[in-house]
Order: C-alpha cells, then sequence, then structure tokens
C-alpha cells in the first residue's frame, strides 16, 4: 500500500493531489464541497445567483453563523463568487464559480441518486432496526 504524499510544498512542486494524505489540502477542500452544509450550499446555488437570506431559507435548518462560515470556506477555494452591491441597505449574492458549477454538476448528480434510492434504503433501515431489537 503506497504512502500519500501530497503536502503544500509539493503541490507547488506540481506534483499530484492526494486526497488521502493528511497534510493535502485537497483533503479540506473536499471536506468543504461534501460537508453537509457545503453540499447542500453549493446544491441550492447551482440554479443561479441568491442572496444570503434565500440562500438561508433554501438550505433548510442551516444556522446563519454556519451558513456565513460555509461561504466564507466556499469563497476561499473559489466555489462561491460573492457579489456586494454598493446599495443602502448593501446588497450581497452568492453565485457558483464555473468551478463551482462543475462541482455542483456532479454533487446534484450524487444527490439524485440518493433520493431515487430511498425506498431500498428505508427497507434497508427497517430490517437493520428490526434485527437488532429496534431503535
Amino acid at each position: 500500500m503506497e504512502t500519500p504524499v501530497c503536502t503544500e510544498s509539493a503541490a507547488a512542486a506540481d506534483l499530484p493531489f492526494d486526497v488521502f494524505a493528511r497534510a493535502c489540502p485537497s483533503r479540506e477542500t473536499l471536506e468543504h464541497v461534501t460537508g453537509r452544509w457545503g453540499s447542500l450550499t453549493v446544491g441550492a446555488l447551482y440554479d443561479g445567483a441568491r442572496r444570503f437570506n434565500e440562500l438561508r431559507r433554501r438550505v433548510d435548518g442551516v444556522s446563519e453563523k454556519m451558513l456565513s462560515q460555509t461561504l466564507h470556506a466556499l469563497e476561499r477555494d473559489g466555489i462561491v463568487h460573492r457579489e456586494a452591491q454598493p446599495t443602502n441597505p448593501p446588497r450581497v449574492d452568492y453565485e457558483l464559480t464555473p468551478l463551482g458549477r462543475e462541482i455542483a454538476e456532479r454533487l446534484l448528480s450524487l444527490i439524485h441518486f440518493v433520493e431515487g434510492s430511498m425506498t431500498p434504503v428505508l427497507a434497508a433501515r427497517q430490517s437493520y432496526d428490526e434485527a437488532r431489537g429496534g431503535r
């Protein structure tokens, strides 16, 4: 078994990124994109730009603080673009960058697959719970 070797200095030297390596920066980006709030935020922005509160309503259950942190991380990674309009009151729109759109397409494919697979998933859960004396 190969030991992952990706580090930020290796990345700067054009060595391949390896998400399985603890120090590889790709791991952090993967966490931002596939975490609960990151994946839902990226998916919610696929249809177009949204203001913060629109996004918060769309991503049901996310707190203001978590959405703000998620958007900052995604913006830092170049996945989300933040556009502040010089109006009173200030207006801020969030939208996916071209990289963010590519990521969203892949995420939405997985999301739709999961949604379409819920009947066997729920049956498996019920079977699992019954075999272990209920939940």
